[in-house]
This record gives C-alpha cells, sequence and structure tokens, in this order.
C-alpha cells in the first residue's frame, strides 16, 4: 500500500485518485489512523424522492404516461430526434421554428344584445 501524508495526497490528488480507480491500496495518514482511498458504486434509487418527493409508484405512473407521450409522438411524427453536436441541434431547432406558421388570431367576441 503507497501510504501518503494529507500534504502529498493534496498535491496530487487526481493522480492518486486515478491509481485508487485503477486498484491500487492507495492510504491517506491522519493522525495515526490511515484512510484508504478506494472506489465505490453508488446508485441513487431515491433521488426522485429525496429532490422532488415523488414516490416508487408515482415515478412508474410517471415513466408510463411519458412513454406513451413520446410512442404517440413518433407515430404521429411529431418527434424530433436531434444531433449530439450542439450548434447542429440548435440549428434544427431553428429551423423548425421558422416553419411553423402563425396561428391565426382569433376574431373578438360580440356580445348580442336581447331585445325586450
Amino acid at each position: 500500500m503507497t501510504t501518503l501524508t494529507i500534504t502529498d495526497a493534496k498535491k496530487n490528488l487526481g493522480k492518486w485518485l486515478s491509481a485508487a480507480v485503477k486498484g491500487e491500496d492507495i492510504g491517506i495518514l491522519t493522525g495515526a489512523t490511515v484512510v484508504a482511498l478506494r472506489p465505490v458504486e453508488v446508485e441513487a434509487t431515491d433521488y426522485a424522492w429525496r429532490e422532488y418527493g415523488v414516490t416508487p409508484a408515482e415515478l412508474d405512473a410517471f415513466i408510463k404516461a411519458d412513454n406513451a407521450r413520446i410512442e404517440k409522438s413518433r407515430r404521429e411524427g411529431t418527434f424530433i430526434t436531434l444531433p449530439d453536436n450542439l450548434e447542429e441541434a440548435l440549428e434544427k431547432i431553428a429551423s423548425l421554428r421558422r416553419g411553423r406558421a402563425k396561428a391565426a388570431s382569433r376574431p373578438a367576441r360580440r356580445t348580442v344584445r336581447k331585445r325586450r
């Protein structure tokens, strides 16, 4: 195990983190204790609940409804796939906006008075 002081670890932290990710044993001394650097897998299964208060059932219902909406858009031909390149994506969006016709304005409603 490579053991470092906190100061040495801070100087080349990126190097030591990369080494730990590759499987090397790296330890940092803090007082009389050695703290090991090791990669861990993190799965945020409760993110929707923590951030938005959404229950798993509500999230499943949303995903199902959203997938149905996407499928409907695909069938109708209104689903748009954008390229990975940001500039190309913005150009595609701008060209779609230019191609849209403006909505016709509604005529004002006239009030008809009844005769008595």
